[in-house]
């Protein structure tokens, strides 16, 4: 997970209300129930009773077990363990160890009341080198979790790739290579057939500006490769995958929605002045439409065509075809908004971001704006023809307290969900087609090149015991949960 982090200089980017399940051996605390303060009105009423309630993870951040049972190695694998590369020396090897605690972990779900949880599949797991030999030991594991996700009656929101590219793809060139979308395709399609009769829905990709921009041109992220040639390829590429995953996807899995996941930018112009309204647009170019635009059947903005000029090559209508194949819902990962202003010192393209001092702001710096969501859904609903859209990701890192007691209060994080969660319904009140609503993270996890000095969970993690403790947030967004599953009905 990592949304558009812009700190600076856009160059600088580096970055239910039972108890008491058996959690197994290691159990999840719920101790301590007193209640929490009353909760502020969420605009509950305005939730559909068909709406999504979930929590979302991604496999590298939790699974651990990244030799076992056959699974390859990732990209991620590989530039974890460069020194330099991840805070602290840090790496995916145990994470949560979700791989042997999954169950404790279903039950954490069934325990949050969410009525679906999103999660990725781990490539490596699958088709260990990329291509060819599939390694049935990992269809085994996600066909596990899938019918136990369905047997207590919570729905398997599946991503097919979440930042995971098996390292031998990426020595044969990685996303840049236009081979990797038909391996892409051949996954897409080992996966469907093995559980797309009960996935009910799937996103093909997870952020894919993230994998092109932070993997292939900044560096900060896996493969750390810096070259805005091989980053526009990559973004080419990844789009052209999605779109030749979802006719797989057709056909292995029918009765399931199918969309991608993008974490689209709420940008805001420093001021009215004519230089940083100007550098909105270009951003907005760069981080939005050059995703948006091709995938609901426009192509390429003309804008982003000129800035980048022979860095890009524009690709063939039939490819441009392949990505515009329609999809079912639109993903949307939001965490804040970009304060945006003309920098003349940035010579990509002449932006940077600001953040005014009264704003607050996550551990990750990272403005707190709930109503930024609104206005991005509602952007997203009137500038795209998006059908239905999923809050896909959605949630903070504070400097939590250790668990005391049973509980570990994280008040900043608990007002963020309830704000997020209010702005959702002002989005749906307005018209918004938003269905769901996942936060992110189930659990604390290894924060990519963060490591693990940053918790997202609404489920604090000991990581030398391996330990569970609900939080004040995930309690929070129990009752949230809760209330509007009673007012709908």
């Amino acid at each position: 997970m990592l949304p558009h982090r812009l700190a600076g200089r856009l160059t600088d980017v580096a970055s239910t209300l039972q108890h008491g399940a058996d959690m197994g051996a290691v159990p999840v605390s719920t101790q301590g129930s007193a209640p929490l303060p009353q909760a502020a009105p969420a605009r509950l009423k305005v939730f559909p009773p068909t709406f999504v309630w979930g929590a979302a993870t991604a496999a590298y951040q939790i699974e651990g077990a990244v030799d076992e049972d056959g699974r390859g190695t990732s990209i991620w694998d590989t530039f974890s363990h460069t020194p330099g590369k991840v805070l602290d020396g840090d790496n995916g090897d145990v994470a949560c160890d979700h791989y042997h605690r999954w169950r404790d972990d279903l039950a954490i779900l069934r325990d949050l009341g969410v009525g679906a949880y999103r999660f990725s599949i781990a490539w490596p797991r699958i088709v260990p080198t990329g291509t060819g030999a599939i390694n049935a030991a990992g269809l085994d594991w996600y066909e596990r979790l899938v019918d136990a996700l369905l047997e207590h009656g919570i729905q398997p929101w599946a991503t097919l790739y979440h930042w995971d590219l098996p390292q031998p793809l990426e020595d044969a060139g990685g996303w840049p290579a236009p081979t990797t979308a038909d391996a892409f395709a051949y996954y897409a399609e080992v996966v469907g057939k093995r559980i797309g009769d009960r996935v009910q829905a799937w996103s093909t990709l997870n952020e894919p500006w993230c994998s092109a921009f932070l993997g292939y041109y900044h560096g900060v992220h896996a493969p750390g490769r810096q070259d805005l040639r091989l980053a526009l390829a990559a973004s080419h590429t990844l789009l052209l995958a999605h779109g030749r995953a979802i006719e797989v996807l057709r056909s292995t899995s029918p009765g399931a929605r199918l969309g991608i996941v993008l974490n689209p930018a709420q940008l805001e112009a420093a001021s009215e002045d004519e230089a940083d309204v100007a550098a909105v647009r270009r951003l907005d170019g760069f981080l939005n439409r050059w995703f948006l635009d091709p995938v609901y059947g426009r192509g390429y903005p003309a804008d982003m065509l000129e800035i980048y000029g022979d860095r890009f090559t524009q690709p063939p209508d039939q490819e441009l075809r392949a990505i515009a194949t329609p999809i079912d819902f639109l993903g949307v990962n939001y965490y804040g908004p970009n304060i945006v202003r003309g920098d003349p010192t940035d010579e990509f393209l002449g932006t940077g971001s600001v953040r005014r001092a009264e704003d607050p702001v996550t551990q990750m710096d990272w403005i707190v704006r709930p109503e930024g969501l609104t206005e991005l859904l509602l952007r997203l609903q009137r500038d795209y023809p998006v059908g239905s859209m999923a809050v896909t990701e959605n949630g903070a890192a504070y400097k939590d307290p250790p668990a005391v007691d049973g509980r570990v209060h994280d008040p900043e994080r608990m007002h963020y969900v309830e704000g997020h969660v209010a702005a959702v319904g002002r989005a749906i009140a307005a018209g918004a087609p938003v269905m769901g609503y996942f936060v992110w993270s189930l659990l604390d996890n290894f924060e990519w090149a963060e490591g693990y000095s940053k918790r997202f969970g609404v489920v604090a993690v000991d990581y030398a015991t391996q330990r569970r403790t609900l939080k004040d947030s995930g309690r929070r967004y129990r009752e949230l949960i809760a209330a509007a599953s009673q007012l709908s009905s």
